[in-house]
């Protein structure tokens, strides 16, 4: 026990040896402490204890869900509900929850006012179909219809390319 700091007199024989218990008896009981509270974190828990702490936040898990996501949605249930009926708070909900970048259009010319246009790529709405519909029902804006559209990515290549013409003329006449 090297961070045990004595005094000279009380450094060493049965002194020591009681310090050194001691020492190490209360090192165990702040283990014993400190195990109910790694319990409340959603990242470490047990599945049991991540149940009530679901619970206690309305988060059911939804048929199919993965562990990992269903800990990452119970650890971010107070915050999405406060970024929940925001255009920015929708993209960060998206964001926290490894749906990644989605782009919100509200309010467009062509469709009825009540209608919000979710803008994914095609391979996020088949990886998290089942997610998007459970965020949308849990964090989406009363009185509003979803639509989803589908992104895709194309390459293009545009070149540059250097292009003259020299004249000649002979006039000889």
């Amino acid at each position: 026990m090297r961070d045990l700091k004595l005094p000279i007199w009380l450094n060493r024989g049965k002194a020591r040896q009681l310090a050194e218990f001691l020492h190490t008896w209360w090192l165990q009981v702040e283990t014993w402490v400190q195990m109910p509270l790694a319990q409340i974190d959603p990242d470490t828990c047990t599945l049991g204890l991540l149940n009530l702490l679901a619970w206690g936040r309305n988060i059911q898990r939804f048929a199919g869900e993965p562990e990992s996501l269903y800990r990452l949605r119970v650890k971010h249930a107070f915050i999405n509900a406060v970024d929940a009926g925001s255009v920015a708070g929708i993209k960060r909900i998206f964001e926290r929850l490894g749906v990644g970048y989605v782009e919100v259009r509200e309010r467009q010319p062509d469709k009825d006012w009540d209608v919000i246009i979710l803008e994914l790529s095609d391979a996020q709405l088949s990886q998290n179909g089942d997610l998007l519909k459970l965020l949308m029902q849990k964090y989406g804006r009363t009185c509003r219809r979803y639509e989803f559209d589908i992104i895709t990515p194309v390459g293009l290549g545009i070149s540059g390319h250097e292009f003259d013409h020299t004249w000649y003329y002979d006039e000889a006449a």
